[in-house]
């Protein structure tokens, strides 16, 4: 028994051969749409053996939703146009004005943000801080284990009137924040410029009167100093110790007063201590890795602020209120 496969109108129900455009019968447009498969596309899917289909990617519905559908003709119409491709009916101006929104923690006003910085300034770990209080040590709600230089209890971030606080907890190594610009010091402040550890004194008082005997003791020429300071060692003993020779000193990989050619980590021009009217000020000169002031009990922080905690380096970003 032959079969003849062909297509059947939807209005009169007369048999049509593949390929006619229009019922012979009653005039209906038999051409099948863009938006569904033509004649011989069905014929194939029903009598001939096809491969497995992939399944619809899920970037496809994705894609669907980032675009606005015309309420005239339901036409797909790509977020950020103005009129509809199709119909050219406008667009809502509650779609034209609409932005992304990321919710998170993050977005509570006022509350902050703790990153982990890596090497070359790549993101670890954050942690959001929206607790009453954050304990951060090798134990508490924020936990270094890794760092021998961190205290169990090392520093607690907490909010006061609206503003991110941290407080050194006792800690043996402290909390160092980066300089921005400049600030004001003071005799036994420490500072971190490269890897170099440093201690601020005030130039030590000359005794240049004779011993008992009659007799001055000889000595290197003698310069007058405001200030100096000293290198502080692993394990806390004094390496080099440098007197400023007049109202500022310099440190930096060289051309300084106080060189370290070999630290990777130090600017050639890194940073400067200054007496200004015996106001004395460290200044960050725009180093690659900065300038870090340790605290001396607590500090208010801002959005941006870096942190140089044991080994770790750590930066603030706080949500505007």
């Amino acid at each position: 028994m032959d079969f003849e496969i062909g297509i059947v109108c939807a209005r009169c129900d007369a048999y049509a051969p593949f390929g006619t455009e229009a019922c012979r019968a009653c005039g209906l447009a038999l051409a099948i749409g863009s938006s569904a498969p033509s004649a011989r596309t069905a014929f194939n899917e029903l009598f001939l053996p096809t491969t497995a289909k992939s399944p619809t990617s899920i970037e496809e519905p994705m894609d669907q939703a980032k675009n606005f559908v015309c309420r005239s003709c339901q036409t797909a119409v790509p977020i950020g146009h103005k009129f509809c491709g199709r119909c050219g009916a406008a667009v809502p101006p509650e779609i034209l004005n609409i932005h992304t929104q990321f919710f998170g923690h993050l977005q509570m006003p006022g509350k902050a943000k703790l990153i982990l910085i890596r090497g070359d300034g790549v993101e670890g770990l954050s942690y959001q801080l929206t607790a009453d209080e954050h304990v951060l040590g090798r134990s508490g709600q924020l936990i270094l284990p890794d760092d021998a230089f961190v205290s169990p209890r090392h520093a607690n971030l907490f909010y006061r009137e609206g503003s991110l606080i941290i407080r050194d907890e006792g800690s043996l190594n402290g909390i160092y924040v980066r300089v921005r610009g400049s600030i004001e010091v003071h005799p036994g402040d420490q500072f971190l410029a490269g890897e170099q550890l440093f201690i601020l004194e005030s130039a030590p008082v000359l005794n240049e009167a004779p011993d008992a005997e009659g007799t001055y003791f000889y000595s290197s020429p003698k310069y007058q100093s405001p200030f100096r300071i000293t290198q502080l060692l692993e394990g806390g003993g004094p390496g080099m110790t440098v007197c400023a020779r007049g109202s500022s000193l310099q440190i930096g990989r060289e051309g300084g007063d106080l060189n370290f050619p070999s630290d990777p980590f130090m600017s050639t021009s890194h940073c400067r201590l200054e007496d200004n009217s015996q106001v004395l000020f460290l200044i960050d000169l725009n180093s690659r890795n900065g300038t870090y002031l340790r605290i001396r009990s607590e500090h208010k922080l801002a959005h941006g602020d870096y942190l140089f905690i044991g080994r770790k380096l750590m930066r603030i970003e706080i949500t505007a209120a």
